[in-house]
């Protein structure tokens, strides 16, 4: 199978982000929203986001060593980054997934 060498350069600008929640609460549900508000008009058709439920999932808290919920966790493009709470401030969430530099 022959690979395509443009194929890296577009992972790299690829956002794999995982949004830890605790079920249906206002906090969560919040937290969902402004994370798919953001990614749509900041990386539109370059990330994918997966909604964990810890509720449904609880060994995940343990294996990715979540300590408060909401937390969103950059996965992809490294560093790891992770930003905790309901994802309200935009500009804290844009400057955490390096999309924005600190003023």
């Amino acid at each position: 199978m022959k690979t395509n060498p443009a194929q890296p350069k577009a992972e790299s600008n690829r956002y794999i982000l995982r949004l830890y929640v605790a079920g249906t609460s206002p906090k969560s549900a919040n937290a969902i929203t402004n994370i798919k508000r953001i990614c749509e008009e900041n990386l539109q058709g370059r990330y994918e986001l997966k909604v964990i439920d810890l509720y449904q999932q609880p060994q995940l808290a343990q294996d990715e060593q979540i300590i408060a919920v909401p937390t969103l966790i950059r996965k992809l493009p490294n560093p790891l980054r992770r930003i905790i709470g309901d994802m309200s401030n935009t500009e804290r969430v844009l400057v955490g997934l390096d999309l924005r530099k600190n003023a």
